[in-house]
């Protein structure tokens, strides 16, 4: 912790006059997956433009950064670029940061590599190559000006950021790849073919993406935070081991803990104030701070557990040592340690007068309309913050069941009952292999009751070649599943689920998301597992607030990649369940009207019970002369 507080022991910076005048304000960040948001529930991986709004005031922070984006494809890519200049207002700034991505063809541009591979006749080489990539000096800078160009014309200021440096050491530097110098081994295409492992001089910068970032801000006259080298420092200061178990995420070197996150964001605010780039807005200040700042935990169906990450920070605490301690109302209970145990009061310890720690916060919904609790964060020397925590509960009643159901055992056929549309399966980059068992071994969750023998949907990348070097999703690969709501209906969607595992090895990596979007851009993620236990089913089950508007459809997508150049790798998943309940007038007025042929009972976790136990809720399912079905809950 003493590293920490040497790095950002600056002088607190006050918040700027006419803050209040600015507030419409908005600073909007596209990049990677070192800056994107990720759901606290679905990993431990956190990106620095998270906790970016904890350090800035009276300005707002929309945060656009994507898993897997280059410079290329966040422009080229309708539901990015495209989608962000639509929410800019003059006067905005835009945080532009890319590399990591860049680099996928080593150094070349990736339409360049498919052009010359179609070009001598070899279609598989061409199929394989990764679009992505940028070529530094070339098609890297071209994209940078053109953000720069389209942000200035829409009247914003745009700021590039150097990328965040990767966690690669050799003793007491990081090396020239991990500042995203490719010169010492890059590839590039000649007469004769693609010539592999090239290097340069370290005074030659042909092929660094840093450097031409530089170039691009000198000739375009616009700022360049230098974040590649501040993380780097802040890397060096803990060392290789510290570094990775402190900072990152614990499955790699690129991507970051909520700490190292955090830690990067007000960095970032400190050198951009410094650069005189939104000084305005800093807050540096040593006092405790909370983030997200809004304690707002969304809709819950009443009855449902709602729970959100906090993180909390201070960088000037007296004593030096001690505790801070977060003390909850009776609504909702906290957590230190991950959701393990639970209680209203929690401590935090802390040294060298820094603290930058994570803790959980869960509310059960108890009726409809606004649920309101409280936690108050406090430090040994009295200051204190205190943060107001709601959610909304929505009743789950009316309506006729919508149940689609893709078994997956033999084919890619939806099971459907109730008044809605799926939409046929679709493979993106990716391939269907066949349907079988992952392995003769594969386990799946006990209650269940499946064994090793129960088929499952196959699926390999197209010309099931995985390649080398992919930290993260492809956006242009991915298997997509989804369901529409009917014209004159609404669809309220009360559960997502599915199994899914790795089959070939441990390498395995996926990310879920679901999007109402037609270009996906809202997309919400729902699961991240890196190097998936292969022929071990993972179950997933996500409980949206969700509602559907007649002709509006859901999306399921399935984005995955393997850790490392493979064959014979594929993701098997099973069993994708997308439950609702369809209403209109017309729908309940015929349900009203038929009569009731059976009733059963479940719990809020929907497990059935016979005897209802007076006292306690269920939710009560009716099922109807006619075949519909009518749901409600009832305290017995």
């Amino acid at each position: 912790m003493k590293k920490i507080l040497s790095l950002f022991a600056a002088a607190a910076l006050a918040f700027g006059p006419g803050a209040d005048v600015q507030a419409a304000k908005k600073v909007h960040t596209i990049g990677d997956s070192t800056m994107a948001n990720y759901d606290e529930n679905a990993t431990v991986t956190r990106g620095w433009c998270q906790y970016l709004q904890q350090f800035l005031t009276g300005i707002e922070v929309n945060n656009r950064g994507k898993n897997g984006a280059s410079s290329k494809s966040f422009y080229l890519e309708p539901s990015f670029w495209t989608t962000v200049k639509n929410q800019m207002q003059p006067g905005d700034y835009v945080l532009i940061q890319f590399a990591h991505n860049d680099e996928k063809t080593g150094g070349m541009d990736g339409d360049e590599v498919k052009a010359y591979y179609n070009s001598i006749g070899d279609n598989a080489a061409a199929a394989a190559t990764d679009y992505r990539g940028t070529n530094p000096s070339t098609t890297y800078k071209d994209y940078l000006r053109k953000y720069v160009d389209e942000t200035r014309a829409l009247g914003c200021e745009p700021v590039l950021v150097g990328p965040v440096c990767r966690m690669y050491f050799s003793g007491n530097t990081i090396r020239r790849n991990g500042r995203h110098d490719l010169g010492d081994s890059f590839s590039v295409i000649t007469g004769s073919g693609i010539l592999e492992k090239q290097s340069v001089p370290a005074s030659d910068h042909t092929m660094d993406y840093v450097q031409s970032m530089k170039d691009v801000a000198a000739e375009k006259g616009v700022p360049f935070i230098d974040l590649t080298t501040a993380t780097a420092d802040l890397y060096l200061s803990y060392g290789d081991s510290d570094c990775h178990s402190i900072l990152g995420d614990g499955a790699g070197s690129t991507h970051l803990s909520a700490t190292g996150a955090a830690l990067i964001a007000r960095r970032f605010v400190q050198l951009a104030s410094d650069a005189g780039v939104m000084a305005e807005y800093a807050n540096l200040s040593g006092e405790l701070g909370v983030s997200p700042a809004d304690g707002s935990m969304g809709q819950g169906y009443v009855g449902q557990t709602l729970q959100k990450e906090f993180l909390v920070s201070g960088f000037s605490l007296e004593p030096a040592a001690g505790n801070v301690t977060v003390s909850a109302t009776e609504a909702i209970e906290l957590s230190a340690d991950g959701g393990v145990t639970w209680s209203s009061d929690i401590a935090m310890p802390y040294e060298w007068s820094t603290l930058v720690g994570k803790f959980q916060v869960r509310m059960t919904i108890d009726k409809a309309g606004e649920n309101i609790g409280a936690f108050t964060i406090s430090a040994p020397s009295g200051i204190s913050r205190t943060v107001t925590v709601t959610g909304t509960g929505v009743e789950l009643s009316g309506g006729v069941e919508v149940n689609a159901y893709w078994r997956l055992e033999k084919d890619d056929a939806c099971e459907l009952t109730g008044p809605a549309e799926p939409l046929a399966e679709s493979w993106h980059g990716m391939e269907l292999q066949r349907y079988s068992n992952p392995n003769a071994n594969t386990v799946w969750p006990d209650w269940t009751g499946f064994d090793a023998s129960r088929k499952t949907q196959r699926n390999v990348i197209e010309g099931g070649a995985w390649p080398d070097g992919e930290i993260d999703e492809v956006s242009t690969r991915y298997i997509e599943f989804g369901l529409k709501a009917m014209p004159g209906t609404t669809l309220s969607v009360d559960e997502i689920s599915c199994f899914l595992c790795g089959c070939g090895g441990n390498g395995m990596c996926v990310n879920v998301w679901y999007s109402v979007a037609d270009d996906f851009s809202d997309a919400r993620q729902i699961f991240h597992y890196e190097k998936l236990p292969s022929n071990n089913m993972q179950y997933i089950k996500e409980v949206p607030v969700l509602s559907l508007d007649g002709g509006q459809t859901l999306r399921l997508r399935f984005y995955p990649w393997y850790n490392g150049a493979a064959t014979g790798k594929t993701i098997c998943l099973s069993d994708i369940r997308i439950h609702g309940y369809a209403s209109d007038n017309s729908a309940l007025a015929a349900v009203t009207a038929a009569g009731v042929v059976d009733t059963s009972y479940y719990t809020l976790q929907g497990m059935r019970v016979g005897a209802p136990a007076q006292g306690n809720l269920y939710i009560v399912r009716d099922t109807l002369s006619d075949g519909g079905v009518r749901t409600r809950k009832v305290v017995f």
